[in-house]
């Protein structure tokens, strides 16, 4: 799978910006957890997507209302109070849902699971060690199965050019989901 990619056209990063290590890394894992056979749930980034647009509309209503200053100053104070609370619940869901998720997956077709993945990551700042967390969308489910983690120095998988080894990380991540999905057996 990877190893023909990786042949054609290499993915290579800057090693001393940890921002694009861990952009190039995450890019991977989303390709190798969909290549598993889970698709990628969008609902929570459309949500966050209209709330933005809903934030946007009512900055440029605020903006372009017809009337002048004095006349609107009643209007302006509910734009802004709703620019408040629009902006709020955006940072409300970002805190408390997406936390460090990379990707929200379904479940894959033809599974008995009933519930998909949220995959996350860390790359801590002055740090080489990557962690990549799988985890269940809804952890209170009954065919959850228990958060699986990876940590593991982001030098063990690039080259001194910054060229990712595409088949060592993709056989760690699939190791990975393999461990996720192995604790169903288990039970």
């Amino acid at each position: 799978m990877a190893s023909g990619s990786a042949a054609k056209n290499p993915k290579k990063t800057n090693l001393l910006d940890h921002h694009s290590i861990k952009h190039l890394l995450d890019e991977s894992v989303t390709e190798v957890v969909k290549s598993r056979g889970y698709a990628e749930d969008s609902r929570l980034s459309n949500v966050r997507l209209l709330i933005g647009s809903i934030i946007i509309a009512i900055a440029l209503l605020a903006q372009f209302y017809p009337k002048k200053f004095p006349e609107n100053r009643d209007f302006l104070i509910v734009c802004i109070g709703l620019y408040v609370v629009f902006n709020g619940l955006l940072q409300f869901i970002s805190y408390t849902k997406e936390k460090n998720a990379i990707l929200f997956t379904y479940p894959p077709a033809g599974s008995f699971n009933s519930t998909g993945l949220v995959v996350s990551s860390k790359l801590p700042r002055f740090s080489d060690m990557y962690t990549l967390t799988i985890a269940s969308a809804d952890p209170k489910s009954i065919s959850a199965n228990k958060p699986v983690v990876l940590t593991k120095s982001v030098t063990k998988w690039f080259t001194k050019d910054g060229v990712l080894v595409e088949g060592l990380f993709w056989k760690d991540v699939e190791k990975l989901i393999d461990d996720y999905n192995g604790d169903r057996k288990s039970k």
